[in-house]
């Protein structure tokens, strides 16, 4: 039976359980639920807190779980990354007062808070960068203020809460993290089935189907414009003159693929949802 990690709270936890259920496993429907065995799919879920989801993936007591990157890199666990499940955006940037720092090189032997030690260390011992870190558990911008720190490595999405802190943003990014399915060492082909499912859950939410008539003579075209996965699929019509086109195209370009083939004359032109793929 396979064993799997799941964040049991967090930005991550929702949308982790939601595309598990998508993927036609059985999830909790308790928050208090720590442990669900899907027998029919063979599966063991443990719901665990997000930060140890990597260790106990790496140390092999588990053999597959879900997780962040910026998670999994600052557990310096021996875990490898599967597949980049596309949620759970968050970019992590250092921040200090306003008009002081320019450069991360500033940062030598100055206090740097974060949540993120091990992230933060490592990304500035690439730079040759030695400072003292702070390790807090949440609500870094305020360590400046407080006078733990002299700057911050933090997650970033506006930056309102850092310009509130009277913090500024500085140097390069550290990390651009997302959700991933991770596995234990030398365990990757236990998690085949579960990869392809989850797979299949990323693909129908950022693709739909087209569906559209067209000119047989702009078959070039068109094909142009919804290129599919591998090729379109070009159907005859009773009008010899005139083809039926179906091709995956992502949905964000929804509308402005929708534009273009009416432009150059594409017809009954159908967008629909996808409930489950294999590609």
């Amino acid at each position: 039976m396979l064993r799997v990690a799941v964040p049991n709270k967090g930005i991550l936890s929702d949308t982790a359980i939601l595309m598990l259920r998508e993927a036609g496993y059985a999830v909790r429907r308790d928050p208090k639920e720590l442990h669900v065995i899907d027998a029919e799919n063979d599966v063991e879920f443990f719901y665990l807190r997000p930060r140890d989801i990597a260790t106990y993936v790496g140390s092999g007591s588990l053999d597959s779980g879900l997780t962040g990157l910026d998670l999994l890199l600052d557990s310096r666990s021996p875990a490898t990354t599967v597949e980049d499940l596309r949620f759970g955006e968050s970019t992590f940037r250092f921040a200090g007062p306003v008009g002081q720092f320019k450069d991360i090189a500033q940062l030598e032997g100055k206090r740097v808070a974060t949540a993120y030690v091990n992230l933060v260390e490592d990304f500035l011992a690439k730079a040759g960068i030695s400072v003292d870190l702070v390790e807090l558990d949440g609500a870094v911008e305020t360590a400046v203020r407080l006078g733990v720190a002299d700057a911050v490595a933090d997650v970033v999405s506006t930056g309102n809460t850092l310009r509130q802190a009277g913090l500024e943003i500085f140097g390069p990014t550290i990390l651009k993290s997302t959700a991933h399915l991770i596995s234990a060492p030398g365990k990757e082909d236990l998690s085949s089935t579960l990869l392809r499912r989850l797979r299949g859950v990323v693909v129908a939410r950022e693709y739909v189907i087209f569906d559209y008539d067209c000119p047989a003579a702009l078959v070039d075209q068109v094909s142009v414009i919804t290129p599919g996965i591998e090729s379109p699929t070009i159907s005859p019509l009773r009008d010899p003159s005139w083809v039926a086109v179906r091709a995956l195209v992502k949905s964000s370009e929804t509308n402005a693929t929708m534009d273009a083939l009416y432009e150059i004359g594409a017809r009954a032109i159908l967008v629909s949802a996808i409930h489950a793929a294999r590609i």
